[in-house]
C-alpha cells in the first residue's frame, strides 16, 4: 500500500537492534553495514486514494546510512 507520511513521527521507539532483526542481512547487502536499528512510532499518513488516518510506522535506520523504508502496520 503507497501512502505519504503527513507531519511529523511521534513515539518514536526502539524495537530491535543489530542481530534481533531478521532482515538485516537484507540490510547489509542493500545499503551498507551499519548499526541498524528497527524503530516504530506514529504519524498520520496519506493513502493513495486520498484517505488521512493515524498509522502505526516501521522503519529501519543505521547511522550514516539513513532510513530504510517505511512501512504502516496498524492503521487506526
Amino acid at each position: 500500500m503507497r501512502f505519504k507520511i503527513i507531519g511529523r513521527i511521534t513515539d518514536v521507539e526502539i524495537i530491535a537492534v543489530g542481530k534481533q532483526i531478521k532482515d538485516l542481512d537484507y540490510l547489509r547487502r542493500a545499503y551498507g553495514k551499519g548499526r541498524w536499528r528497527k524503530l516504530k512510532g506514529f504519524a498520520l499518513i496519506e493513502l493513495s486514494n486520498g484517505r488521512i488516518q493515524m498509522a502505526e510506522l516501521h522503519w529501519y535506520e543505521a547511522h550514516g546510512i539513513g532510513q530504510g523504508g517505511h512501512e504502516a502496520q496498524a492503521l487506526r
